[in-house]
């Protein structure tokens, strides 16, 4: 096997324990269906793993890979494929199950809190993928984001900028009764309107709007919704994320899933986060 390349963001062991099975079984599913034919594959699925997390900490274009890692176009196309597969889906499903029954909570959470980030674009983020948040100013694209009460991703839709919380919020809550079926509580902010409400009560979901306590002005902490701007934090701390520099919205979500995937791993096996504070 290919040693690891020595980089920060790579898997150790304990974490690649964690993912690689799926990752294997993978591979096996596609032999399989008769879709990889040929010669073995050339690459380990752990120094792909790594570059694809080394891209998503550090932000670096994929063209920009140190040469130690596999080539850029074959780790291209295996988030493009792992992406198209639901891969990154079900290993934050997986990890989050983990994480929640290490925390002494039930696999399946019972109350999520729902948010969005605006944020800015890349050059190569085509126009017709954009639009103006008029509330913030900011042209981009917008990541709407669900998470349980531990702050863990249950599903993202990224968006234009101009998608309101409202109309992303009814798909967040489709997503999150199809598949979470436990869920019965949704906290929001107030830009979340009647119409995401109301949707949520015919899926069974109570969309409880948390205000601003009246009278504060600057930064306070909001019972609730404090939970979905840490794990906003946290994310942040995947250079790839601080603007968005993916072509297409898919695989935006795609690199946020792996963000959360480096998240709850590392929180799993007790390894630190390291960022720019040194902490």
């Amino acid at each position: 096997m290919t040693a690891p390349s020595g980089y920060p963001s790579d898997l150790s062991d304990e974490r690649r324990q964690l993912i690689e099975p799926v990752l294997t079984a993978w591979r096996a599913e596609r032999r399989g269906r008769g879709l990889d034919i040929g010669r073995p594959p050339e690459h380990d699925l752990r120094p792909l793993m790594n570059a694809i997390l080394y891209v998503d900490r550090t932000g670096v274009p994929w063209r920009y890979l140190p040469h130690d890692f596999p080539p850029w176009p074959t780790t291209y196309h295996y988030v493009a494929c792992w992406q198209e597969d639901g891969i990154f889906t079900q290993l934050t499903g997986l990890l989050r199950h983990l994480v929640r029954a290490a925390e002494g909570r039930d696999g399946e959470p019972s109350a999520c809190v729902l948010d969005s980030q605006t944020i800015k674009t890349s050059a190569n983020v085509h126009l017709a993928d954009q639009g103006t948040d008029a509330g913030k100013r900011i042209i981009g694209r917008k990541r709407h984001l669900a998470c349980d009460t531990l702050g863990l991703l249950l599903t993202v839709l990224v968006t234009a900028a101009s998608v309101s919380d409202t109309a992303a919020g009814v798909t967040l809550l489709s997503r999150i009764s199809a598949v979470h079926s436990r869920v019965a509580k949704a906290w929001v902010d107030a830009g979340y309107r009647t119409t995401a409400i109301k949707h949520g009560a015919r899926l069974g979901i109570d969309v409880h709007p948390v205000q601003r306590p009246p009278g504060v002005k600057g930064f306070t902490i909001i019972p609730r919704r404090w939970t979905i701007e840490r794990s906003i934090g946290w994310l942040m701390h995947h250079l790839r994320l601080a603007r968005d520099y993916e072509r297409h919205p898919h695989r935006s979500e795609a690199m946020i899933h792996l963000a959360m995937i480096d998240l709850m791993t590392r929180r799993l096996t007790g390894e630190a986060t390291p960022n720019w504070r040194g902490t």
